[in-house]
């Protein structure tokens, strides 16, 4: 019979990414339509989408942003964990 463990699971926290991109590109003097234009969008509603946490640039969208903020795409992703109950034990020595 397995054993029943826990497991902390990371996940992306989308407004608290959403603000971080927000305070990166105020810190740094880019106004939305800045952004736009170094993405070439005809619109900025992905940026208040990023900005607002609806959505999460894509990787290469996050590329391009952390060389713009001069950081490390790290320091854009704001993580939190969520708790999973009744993962096996065998997965847990997986990971």
């Amino acid at each position: 019979m397995e054993t029943i463990r826990t497991f902390l699971k990371p996940v992306i926290d989308l407004q608290g990414t959403g603000a971080q991109i927000k305070r990166l590109r105020q810190l740094n003097g880019f106004s939305v339509h800045d952004v736009q234009s170094v993405f070439g969008f005809d619109y900025p509603q992905a940026i208040y989408g990023w900005e607002s946490g609806k959505n999460i640039p894509t990787i290469d969208n996050l590329l391009v942003l952390a060389q713009l903020f001069n950081v490390e795409i790290g320091d854009l992703i704001a993580t939190k964990t969520i708790e999973i109950d009744s993962v096996p034990e065998n997965i847990m020595k997986s990971a």
